[in-house]
């Protein structure tokens, strides 16, 4: 059984930066696509990016594009989301999650397998 923990999360200002990351603890990370969602107050779940498991592949939601940028360690079982020019709209739970397709980029909820509990980002104007 896979269990992911998220870090980073704070307040921070408009136009700041983050760091988030996500441990996975298991012994098949590497084969893992793994994908960053966010969740606002009203429960409403959004994809903001995925990266494959050997991170040579990412794709991002139209939200984050050039602003955030996804990255994987392999050999520390984390995956890792920059978050650049922050907005306040971008205030929400960031949860990460883990496929057993290696080569999923698709960002499609129902197709990951495992979920973290969350990191709560909040961003004031």
């Amino acid at each position: 059984q896979m269990q992911l923990v998220e870090t980073g999360g704070q307040l921070v200002q408009a136009g700041g930066s983050l760091k988030l990351s996500c441990v996975v603890s298991g012994r098949s990370f590497s084969s893992y696509s793994m994908a960053w969602f966010r969740q606002n107050p009203r429960k409403e779940r959004e994809f903001v990016a995925a990266i494959n498991a050997n991170g040579d592949s990412t794709y991002y939601a139209g939200s984050g594009k050039g602003r955030f940028t996804i990255s994987r360690d392999n050999a520390k079982n984390t995956v890792y989301l920059h978050l650049n020019m922050l907005k306040p709209e971008d205030t929400a739970v960031y949860l990460c999650a883990a496929s057993t397709t290696p080569w999923n980029i698709r960002g499609l909820e129902y197709e990951y397998d495992y979920w973290g509990q969350g990191t709560q980002v909040t961003v004031s104007s």
